[in-house]
């Protein structure tokens, strides 16, 4: 059977019917070299069938989708499928060195993608280095049969990914930042359906258009796939109406902007009912802080009318806020709530096995004599958790565990800061900014109900992290600025409808507590989805154990693992 919905990208599934109403959905995935031209250059690329942005995966709440991947490429590979919970599946959720070790040149994998209850937008991407700049793609995921949104149905559906585009090859980008210790170098531009818009040279005849009928109303798919920047997007003279984040749903609200971080997902209904013309749909980067190089560009597509009319030229551009409006962003995101229906119920963890706080840094350490170091006072850029900056294996986490091979990671992550100070106060001691290396994981018996405070610190300024989470999505229960204060902000949690995600944006200088029930078990990453951050060591894993019954157990060892 074809599914002919796949009309994004131009992308083709067979579909497998079994007995039950699920399906299995099939694809194959070549890595593989592709020549692009972008900003007036031409260079190779590493892509999925030799596509940018990739393939949409198009599947319904509950299915299977079975993706064949062949690594024609040059380099090594891993594929993530990011936002999916893959319940009792950790062999494929594609991290490096943490669920399996890369697939090598020549290689390939057979990657199982269990989907459960997520309904909604989720995406996919390399999980290896920084290829994940030009090898990602959409997951599109549907009501199942019987069932459809919790709003009237859109007449058309648009996946938009935003993303970043390097004149220099990204792995030269990546050796550069490696060598010098220093901030990686920003993009040359920002992307929107992989095009930088026609305020680019050479872009113009390129340059993403979607074409709309007045009085319809189409939802929009947003992707951040970008690497290391909140972005804000909007649409000239057009509001939006929010309905989804992370593939679950949300009470809707309406605002005439977005703001979007890297691993995030929106659904965003959009009517068409301005006059008929020319508007430019833009993106451009929320910086929070100056610290680091950003790329300073506006990104465009267009959003053009059907219609015999005499368009205005230029389109309009969208109003959007400041790049350092930190109020906007956090007024964005404090609007999302679950919508918490009869149809679509939440489960909030009331009471609590466990309590961590986590502190996420930007650190320094000392310069290696051997390294092109080009920071201050001799010293390169690191990034903690709780002080502890990850040392990735050479052999991955997940079958260490699996085998029981000893020396790989060590199992006592700290679960408070090893050292209490006013984390978010200037001029913070340089004492403070020293981390240590390690490979730790923190174990979690099955069903552990857990409350996890990120609390941000001003070790070398402070800003912004997206923290994701893999294998779960939790509920975002409460957030605020400065130092969160174990006895009082509890008090003020939203524990009626606070939204469900699986990437959530921390604020500069502040805090966010989040809820999950570790009832997925496996071996899980947590990490910044800032590639810098997730770089230089922003990261740590949960072991969640198998419970008791057979159905709350791993799943077996798939045959044809990648080797090390």
């Amino acid at each position: 059977m074809k599914d002919l919905s796949l009309q994004f990208l131009g992308f083709l599934f067979l579909v497998s019917i079994f007995a039950s109403e699920a399906l299995v959905r099939r694809a194959t995935f070549v890595v593989q070299e592709t020549s692009y031209t972008r900003l007036c250059e031409t260079k190779n690329i590493l892509t999925i069938n030799g596509q940018y942005p990739g393939p949409t995966l198009y599947a319904e709440t509950g299915d299977t989708i079975i993706v064949d991947v062949q690594n024609k490429g040059d380099q090594n590979i891993t594929l993530h499928w990011h936002g999916v919970k893959q319940p009792r599946n950790p062999w494929t959720d594609g991290p490096e060195f943490i669920t399996q070790c890369p697939i090598k040149a020549g290689g390939r994998f057979r990657q199982q993608i269990i989907l459960s209850d997520e309904e909604g937008t989720l995406w996919w991407h390399a999980h290896s280095d920084w290829s994940r700049a030009t090898v990602h793609g959409a997951i599109v995921i549907r009501p199942k049969k019987g069932t459809t949104y919790p709003f009237p149905k859109p007449d058309k559906e648009v996946p938009i990914i935003l993303g970043d585009w390097w004149k220099s090859d990204i792995e030269e980008i990546l050796q550069e930042f490696l060598r010098t210790g220093a901030d990686p170098n920003a993009s040359d531009a920002l992307t929107i359906n992989g095009q930088p818009g026609d305020l680019f040279p050479c872009s113009k005849q390129d340059t993403f258009k979607m074409i709309v009928d007045y009085g319809k109303t189409y939802m929009l798919r947003m992707i951040n796939a970008g690497m290391n920047n909140i972005l804000l997007f909007g649409i000239a003279n057009h509001t939006f109406t929010i309905v989804g984040q992370d593939a679950a749903y949300v009470k809707p609200f309406k605002s005439d902007y977005i703001s979007i971080s890297p691993g995030q997902t929106l659904d965003v209904l959009l009517e068409a009912n301005q006059a008929p013309n020319h508007y430019y749909m833009a993106s451009r980067v929320y910086i929070g802080t100056s610290r680091a190089p950003f790329d300073s560009s506006t990104t465009t597509a267009i959003l053009e009318y059907r219609g015999n009319y005499t368009a205005s030229s230029p389109p309009l551009l969208p109003i959007l806020p400041n790049i350092t409006n930190s109020t906007a962003v956090r007024s964005f995101s404090g609007s999302l709530r679950s919508l918490a229906s009869v149809a679509h119920p939440i489960h909030v963890p009331l009471n609590v096995d466990k309590k961590f706080l986590f502190t996420v840094s930007v650190n320094f350490v000392a310069c290696n004599n051997s390294v092109d170091c080009r920071t201050a006072n001799n010293q390169r850029l690191r990034a903690s958790i709780n002080n502890v900056t990850f040392q990735s294996p050479k052999i991955d986490i997940l079958e260490a565990y699996y085998r029981g091979i000893n020396g790989i990671y060590g199992d006592d992550f700290p679960k408070n800061p090893p050292l209490e100070f006013d984390y978010t106060a200037t001029n913070l001691s340089n004492a403070l900014r020293t981390p240590r290396n390690g490979t730790e994981v923190r174990v979690l018996p099955f069903n552990t109900t857990v409350e996890l405070v990120y609390q941000g610190t001003n070790l070398l300024g402070g800003i912004e992290h997206p923290m994701h989470l893999h294998g779960y999505s939790f509920y975002v229960v409460g957030s605020g600025l400065g130092n969160f204060n174990r006895t009082e902000d509890p008090k003020s949690y939203n524990l009626v409808d606070p939204p469900l995600v699986n990437t959530i944006s921390v604020p500069r200088n502040g805090w966010t507590a989040i809820r999950f029930k570790a009832d997925n078990p496996g071996v899980w990453l947590m990490h910044c989805h800032f590639e810098r951050h997730i770089t230089w060591g922003m990261e740590m894993a949960f072991i969640v154990r198998n419970g008791k019954r057979s159905d709350q157990k791993m799943l077996s060892r798939p045959s044809d693992m990648p080797p090390c």
